[in-house]
């Protein structure tokens, strides 16, 4: 069964990505666009345009062209937009790196990508040199130091660059899909602008919107639906160039910050972290999350203490990223959907096992088509084949279900099922349980192996409270699951691995020696 969002409601514009976020930028003038957390810097809607042509104008007289790359490996900072738009306004692709990304990592990103030239920042100059000498071709250039300021020219000298919005890539995010492997994901100007006007209307940003971009730019998240989308609604956007619980509340404090999207993990800070209480989070009207699933009684339990609209989304890399989403307005109270797709997308639940489609209520693996996937994976035509059918549907790798009235909720990963004597064992749906403990600040779930059953459901507690009895967690869970489900195992632990995105990092907690506490 197919279940579709419906027609977009305006049709999607065949220009350049940067042309359609910023095309009101220089009408907005000293309007601030962007304000550097930290310091206070702002960059006006004016300063952002002038500061792109002149982006665009110096790579070009460098010698940078049509379908060159250049890479980003720094933090939130305003002059990432001004990078990243810099570069598509010089024709050119655009690939974001991780700041924490190794010399190793990045060196590959760089090779596989083939970026000509690299920004980055000083506290990360020393791997983005050494990264750098593994290729003749990259030309780095600092932020803070004069080498930033040698790449801008004259913005009266931008180049003009024909686009075809379908064919040319704007963006090349790496991501690991349904696999370990890191790939270049190749975004066309079009998928992305595409997405911006599906989920444009849902986000509902608007010029007033004070948004916090904690989440990092160079992952699809941060960089299309916090800076992309915020920029082309005219919203404000306060940075940072990491998360820090005590300046994202001052921030949030003295900037009047009215929208959040933000990842589970900072949203369990701000349902349960004691830092939060007796702050002035009254302007906060909706707080997004996404990246990863959201138990729904952190859900109320935020919405609870902040007094705000909570909500969350789903999407993909590969999907540019937004498929499914809930926006501030949504009246039906779901807490834990992902809402239904977005317009002009569809989606199909099917069995991983059979290739059946599943019924509603059953769990299946998630697929998607629509305007927004994707064009493939970087000099790889096999996983691209993988994970994109003759169809045009992407196989998702996330397991989902779909109510009666055709919202989806995420409930885990196809390759993180839980194979107990046969059954199937959703590590979300007891994270989800886990995570309701009073005593239990965050969690997670991993199967590990055992000769009679298969495996065995484990879980890593980071205890909130010294008084926390592991025994009683196991009793604590078994009253609401069936059998097959029952954590056999509990280890104590100060934190849980997670992605800058806050996906949990199963393959390090597996990597793990034996726990302390066995059952």
């Amino acid at each position: 069964m197919i279940y579709s969002g419906g027609p977009i409601e305006s049709e999607i514009p065949d220009m350049d990505l940067g042309t359609f976020v910023l095309g009101g930028a220089a009408a907005l003038g000293e309007k601030p666009a962007l304000i550097d957390g930290p310091s206070g810097r702002a960059l006006s809607y004016g300063g952002l345009e002038r500061s792109v042509r002149a982006f665009a104008a110096g790579l070009a007289a460098r010698g940078f062209t049509k379908g060159d790359t250049f890479a980003i490996y720094m933090a939130n900072v305003p002059e990432y937009a001004v990078a990243f738009h810099g570069t598509l306004a010089a024709g050119g692709r655009c690939t974001t790196a991780n700041p924490l990304s190794t010399e190793h990592e990045l060196a590959r990103q760089l090779s596989d990508s083939g970026a000509r030239m690299l920004l980055t920042a000083p506290p990360f100059l020393d791997v983005a040199r050494a990264a750098a000498e593994h290729s003749e071709e990259v030309e780095v250039f600092v932020l803070g130091e004069g080498s930033y300021d040698d790449l801008l020219g004259d913005p009266a000298a931008a180049p003009r660059v024909e686009i075809d919005a379908s064919v040319d890539i704007a963006a090349i995010p790496y991501s690991s899909g349904t696999t370990g492997v890191m790939k270049g994901v190749m975004l066309s100007h079009r998928s992305l602008v595409a997405n911006l006007v599906q989920a444009g209307p849902v986000h509902a940003f608007s010029p007033d919107d004070v948004v916090i971009a904690v989440l990092p730019f160079f992952h699809i998240y941060g960089l299309s639906v916090i800076m992309n989308q915020g920029l082309l609604a005219g919203a404000t956007l306060v940075t940072m160039p990491r998360f820090d619980l005590e300046q994202f509340l001052d921030l949030l404090e003295r900037h009047r910050v009215t929208r959040a999207l933000v990842v589970p993990p900072i949203a369990l800070a701000l349902a349960r972290h004691p830092a939060v209480s007796g702050r002035d989070l009254s302007a906060l009207a909706h707080i997004g999350c996404g990246a990863a699933p959201l138990a729904a009684e952190i859900a109320r339990e935020v919405k609870t203490r902040i007094g705000c609209s909570v909500t969350q989304g789903y999407g993909m890399t590969e999907t540019s990223p937004v498929t499914h989403l809930v926006g501030p307005g949504a009246t039906a109270g779901k807490p834990g959907s992902v809402g239904p797709p977005l317009p002009g997308t569809e989606c199909r639940l099917v069995d991983p096992g059979t290739g059946v489609d599943v019924v509603p209520g059953e769990r299946g693996e998630l697929w998607i088509r629509g305007p927004q996937v994707m064009l493939g994976y970087l000099g790889n035509p096999a996983a691209t084949a993988a994970m994109l059918d003759a169809d045009g549907w992407l196989h998702t790798g996330d397991v989902a279900v779909v109510d009666e009235e055709g919202w989806f909720t995420i409930v885990d990963r196809v390759k993180e099922l839980i194979k107990y004597k046969g059954f199937q064992v959703a590590p979300a749906e007891l994270e989800a349980i886990l995570i309701t403990h009073p005593l239990i600040a965050d969690c997670a779930v991993i199967g590990i192996p055992d000769e009679e059953a298969g495996e065995l459901p484990k879980a890593f507690v980071v205890p909130a409270d010294d008084a926390l009895n592991p025994d009683e967690v196991i009793g604590f869970v078994a009253g609401q699951v069936a059998p097959h489900k029952r954590i056999r195992a509990i280890e104590l632990v100060e934190t849980i691995p997670k992605s800058p995105s806050g996906k949990i990092l199963r393959r390090l907690l597996r990597a793990e020696p034996p726990g302390r506490r066995l059952r």
